[in-house]
């Protein structure tokens, strides 16, 4: 299955847009360059009062479907 690493740095009032319904999506570039837009409801999970910090494994099915985002020790 193809990955993508991504290094994750989204402050609370950044998130606060998502749960406000003004984004529903979050724009990543990843560490090898590639531009994901991943929906935002999957960073809930990693949503602390400061926001979603850290870095990410992103894996997905080769017709493109997200199959699962884990954080990385």
């Amino acid at each position: 299955m193809p990955n993508l690493v991504l290094d994750i740095a989204l402050s609370a009032d950044r998130m606060k847009a998502v749960y406000q319904g003004r984004a529903n999506r979050v724009l990543i570039r990843s560490r090898d360059g590639t531009r994901v837009s991943l929906p935002a409801h999957h960073l809930r999970p990693f949503l602390t009062s400061e926001g979603v910090y850290g870095s990410f494994e992103l894996e997905f099915a080769e017709q493109g479907q997200l199959l699962r985002l884990r954080r990385l020790q």
